[in-house]
């Protein structure tokens, strides 16, 4: 099933999509879309990165259509995301 539309104007409608903002170590964010697998983008501030999220949505979701595949319905997240550090050996 494809996300509820909702009617934005007479040739466009607003799908509602969640984004994940990640801290990125040299500043600004990366942005993930769980429900678009492969979606990501960054911005210098949140501001940015909100908008350049947008666009990335709004390009995926292009590119579905004209390859005639339906939008995916948004993900829904049942937790907050979970932070944690994991250690792994490495052979010398």
């Amino acid at each position: 099933m494809s996300p509820k539309p909702r009617t934005h104007s007479k040739l466009e409608t607003v799908a509602e999509y969640t984004v994940l903002f990640e801290p990125a170590v040299e500043g600004g964010y990366v942005v993930t879309c769980p429900a678009l697998p492969g979606l990501v983008t960054e911005g210098d501030s949140l501001t940015e990165a909100r908008r350049m999220a947008k666009d990335a949505i709004r390009a995926y979701l292009e590119s579905l259509r004209r390859d005639g595949e339906p939008a995916p319905e948004d993900a829904k997240l049942t937790a907050d995301p979970v932070k944690e550090k994991i250690r792994i050996p490495i052979p010398a």
